[in-house]
């Protein structure tokens, strides 16, 4: 049974490494000295950075077969399927993707005496709050938002060890896939890069405006997730914990702000409706900013400001390297 650290160092076995967010946390968690284990679901291919094994993440032995053979003393499970139309095409096959797969690996986790820390988002709320507790009840609004909300609770009352971490309006590269697209979509995702990269071409950028998607959130940069979850695995921390920026932002003031930062015209940008092939098929939460009270107590530290992260973001983007503010 691994119930602790060897020599200190959390073993962590990751789900969700060639993923936008999974590739910051992975790298935080190497370069912050964590034994690290990428369970992946096909070869990354040779210019991926980190140790990993191929794992069937719909078969509980497998996963309980690579968390011994790391010795693991975590698992942070961050894999998803983020095709949303997808979930509406196959609900049977979203259903195991998300509340499934949670499932084999808490079951696989308690056999090894493993923690179970569970990336979730600020869309298992309806939107119609406003800086929304640790402890206020889930209302999703589509099946992303409900599977994420039923994974939660597979975690909470069937893991022996670990904690349930929101995140949302997550801004940043993405590390495995450096030619992946950074588009605004009806989310917050990609938000900042996208328009950084229109308005250092000279190009305008326009910031949708409409009441359908979602348009105010807490951004946090992606490597910030990946410190304070591994803050979080030390603390040993329990129950739902939100890992997101310090402000609740539109869209418009995020865009001012990045302006601000980054030394970009913010002459050039525009405001208009979302194009309709952007459009989901389905309803999205508008405000889903999040308060972090508990969290605050959890992890001994408040989120940043705003201007902090994209400061970060900034010299993460020159630098090629995450930066992490905590």
């Amino acid at each position: 049974m691994s119930t602790g650290s060897l020599n200190g160092r959390r073993r962590v076995l990751l789900t969700g490494a060639t993923g936008f967010v999974g590739g910051n946390v992975a790298a935080v968690l190497s370069d912050r000295g964590a034994d690290l284990l990428c369970a992946v679901r096909r070869d990354p291919g040779p210019d991926f950075p980190w140790p990993w094994r191929l794992t069937d993440l719909g078969d509980q032995a497998d996963i309980r077969a690579a968390l011994a053979e790391h010795s693991s003393t975590d698992v942070a499970h961050l894999a998803i399927d983020n095709d949303l139309a997808g979930l509406y095409r196959d609900r049977r096959a979203g259903f195991d993707a998300y509340v499934g797969m949670t499932g084999r690996i808490v079951r696989a986790a308690n056999a090894h005496g493993a923690s179970v820390a569970y990336l979730s988002t600020d869309w298992v709320f309806d939107g119609t709050g406003h800086r929304v507790a640790e402890d206020e009840p889930v209302v999703p609004l589509n099946l992303y938002g409900l599977f994420k909300a039923l994974s939660e609770r597979t975690v909470l009352d069937g893991a022996d060890r670990g904690f349930v971490a929101r995140v949302g309006g997550v801004q940043g590269r993405h590390l495995t896939q450096p030619s992946a697209p950074r588009e605004q979509d009806c989310g917050f995702g990609y938000f900042v890069l996208s328009l950084v990269d229109a308005l250092s071409a000279g190009r305008p950028f326009t910031v949708w405006r409409d009441p359908a998607i979602n348009g105010v959130a807490s951004p946090v940069i992606a490597a910030e997730i990946g410190a304070r979850l591994l803050q979080a695995m030390e603390r040993e921390a329990d129950g739902v914990l939100h890992i997101v920026g310090a402000d609740a932002v539109t869209r418009e003031e995020l865009a001012e702000r990045a302006c601000h930062v980054f030394e970009l015209d913010p002459g050039l940008l525009r405001t208009g409706p979302v194009p309709e092939d952007a459009r989901l098929p389905a309803p999205i939460p508008f405000d889903t900013s999040l308060a972090t009270v508990r969290t605050d107590e959890v992890l001994g530290i408040p989120p940043h400001p705003l201007e902090a992260q994209l400061g970060a973001l900034r010299d993460e983007v020159t630098s090629g390297r995450p930066h992490p503010l905590t």
